[in-house]
């Protein structure tokens, strides 16, 4: 089995590798911040107390996770938070756990509506490889807008210890209790790499891809008055 550096390396190029790395850890930082900043403001000063609110990667992921991107190319982060701090209990829990995926699809959005606004300018930037450069642009901003749609998806998927499980728990006492089993979390892991490798998430991927597509192509086609 190679190493998915190198593979990238050889298929995508450097610029691609980079973005990767990029995006993927921006993309898991500004997560765990958003997670940081609504349990803030829902009055638990946790984030504040570990040292979590911080913009340097290392500090979220981890040195497990860390080594785990080295590895296969993904990650995941931490925010510890005292749910019983929230204002709103059960409510702030859905809160605190949905600002996580909300900020991964306001990066989508931005990526998304940048890289519409880059093909509308110029068109050619799509097709033509003359300038090696825009194409680099439009792929980097691509796969900003593009990943973070796909973390936004598996976030809100409801298995622990997913952010789609806190949600689902805060609406209703009989699922929190059958999320707090023991063996819950392990469940909620094999049935999330189910999903990883089976053609459900191939088959997702490919949606998010046409739906990145569609809204940058008419982000695209405003900017540029219809052709």
């Amino acid at each position: 089995m190679s190493w998915w550096v190198h593979d990238v390396f050889q298929t995508q190029g450097l610029p691609y590798l980079l973005s990767w790395i990029f995006w993927v850890l921006l993309s898991i930082t500004l997560h765990e911040l958003a997670h940081g900043w609504a349990a803030i403001w829902e009055g638990d000063s946790t984030p504040i107390e570990t040292g979590h609110m911080s913009a340097n990667p290392v500090v979220h992921m981890g040195g497990f996770s860390l080594i785990v991107f080295a590895l296969i190319g993904f990650a995941w982060g931490l925010m510890p938070v005292r749910p019983w701090n929230f204002r709103h209990r059960h409510w702030g829990e859905a809160l605190v756990a949905f600002a996580g995926p909300a900020m991964n699809l306001a990066l989508a959005f931005v990526s998304l509506t940048a890289l519409g606004i880059w093909w509308g300018l110029d068109p050619t930037t799509q097709t033509s490889p003359s300038a090696e450069w825009m194409v680099h642009m439009s792929n980097f901003l691509w796969l900003g807008g593009w990943l973070n749609l796909v973390l936004f998806a598996l976030n809100l998927i409801p298995v622990p210890p997913l952010d789609g499980s806190r949600i689902l728990a805060a609406s209703s006492m009989k699922i929190r209790q059958l999320y707090n089993h023991p063996n819950a979390s392990m469940a909620g892991m094999i049935v999330f790499f189910l999903i990883l490798v089976t053609n459900i998430f191939n088959v997702a991927l490919i949606g998010i891809g046409i739906a990145a597509q569609w809204y940058a192509d008419i982000i695209a086609t405003l900017v540029g008055g219809g052709g």
